[in-house]
């Protein structure tokens, strides 16, 4: 019980030091690319820096929490490469402000993950201590195949960028839960197999350095997957992808408006029509009554 205070503990103490470094941020950057930066390094420490010392009873639980409330405070920020790029493919964010947003990003995961290893160096718990040893001598998040972990990411980044895509112009009462609700259902499905990234920021920081897998596994499973699966969800969804294709090639395009049918006339009909006008157009000179008497 003690561990786990010292972990909420920890939690809270992250997300406000975050969220007061990004209202400082606010005030000290201009608006636009610089600010864009910060909101991205900072919300990429808050997603990172709690996973230290949680036993996996724990982790779905505060995971939720985790996601529900930095999503309903990110101020925009992404925290997810393939969510940055999948912005850039619907022309929300020009090529600049996408990689300006990826490096971030990465800069972001690794000062986050360093942040954790020395969270675990004070070793607050037994349970730092046992996590301060792993991190030496860290294994592979891959428990299968490489092929077969790169679809598992790839599936996760589908479900997950489908959900997105449905309800990124919600409100937040519906679009936070809801997200929250579907990152911890497939972290639940998947992290037996891969550890549940599908987020390549994340995974290059916390597993890529880590014995057990070549370099070339962790870049098809944790890189090619996810962008994979955002690829699919974005095309299932739109019918195409707009940065490439301007047609829809999913689905037919229908007219908004409706062409009315023409009505079939009988020649008869049309026959009177025409000689009603042409009565009006030329018309017959009345005669005279009668010759005048004499």
């Amino acid at each position: 019980m003690a561990g786990l205070n010292v972990s909420i503990a920890f939690f809270f103490l992250v997300l406000g030091t975050c969220e007061a470094l990004r209202r400082l941020s606010k005030r000290l950057l201009a608006p636009g690319l610089l600010g864009c930066l910060a909101a991205e390094l900072l919300r990429m420490l808050l997603e990172i820096g709690p996973w230290g010392g949680l036993g996996p009873d724990v982790v779905l639980t505060l995971l939720f929490l985790l996601f529900a409330v930095h999503t309903a405070c990110a101020d925009g920020a992404a925290a997810n490469p393939t969510i940055s790029l999948q912005e850039f493919l619907l022309f929300e964010h020009g090529p600049v402000a996408t990689v300006a947003k990826l490096l971030a990003q990465c800069v972001g995961a690794g000062l986050g993950w360093a942040l954790t290893k020395l969270y675990w160096s004070w070793e607050l718990t037994q349970l730092h201590l046992i996590q301060n040893l792993m991190a030496s001598e860290c294994s592979s998040s891959i428990h299968t195949s490489p092929h077969l972990g790169a679809l598992v990411e790839a599936a996760c980044s589908f479900f997950f960028h489908l959900v997105l895509l449905r309800v990124r112009r919600s409100p937040a009462v519906c679009r936070v839960p809801v997200l929250a609700a579907t990152v911890t259902f497939l972290t639940y499905v998947a992290v037996p197999a891969t550890g549940a990234f599908f987020n390549p920021a994340l995974a290059a920081a916390s597993t890529f350095l880590c014995a057990g897998s070549s370099l070339r596994d962790y870049i098809q499973v944790y890189w090619l997957g996810p962008l994979t699966g955002m690829l699919a969800a974005l095309l299932l969804y739109q019918g195409n992808i707009p940065r490439f294709f301007q047609k829809n090639l999913l689905y037919g395009q229908k007219s908004k408006y409706k062409i009315p049918k023409a009505r079939v006339t009988h020649a008869e009909d049309g026959e009177q029509r025409q000689k009603g006008k042409g009565e009006k157009s030329n018309p017959v000179p009345k005669s005279h009554s009668s010759e005048t008497s004499l």
